[in-house]
């Protein structure tokens, strides 16, 4: 398996890969791994177009047309 060296890595951030290398009881480097995992092996995001292209067909046009009510509504606060 080949293996990945990472450089210049902000002090912080190794840090707090430790503690929560701890905090889930393996080490650091197993951490490092199963964050990368996570990251790269997450389900692609839809795209904004592929969501409104799965919206099912739910009615005609004039079934969500706007209505103007007679009636006044009363202030929730009265």
């Amino acid at each position: 398996m080949p293996d990945l060296i990472v450089r210049r890595v902000d002090e912080d951030l190794v840090r707090r890969l430790k503690e929560r290398a701890v905090a889930h009881g393996r080490s650091a480097e197993a951490e490092h791994r199963e964050i990368l995992a996570a990251a790269l092996t997450a389900p692609r995001k839809r795209s904004f177009a592929e969501v409104i292209a799965d919206i099912p067909d739910v009615g005609i046009d004039s079934d969500f047309e706007r209505f103007q009510s007679t009636t006044v509504a009363r202030d929730a606060f009265d």
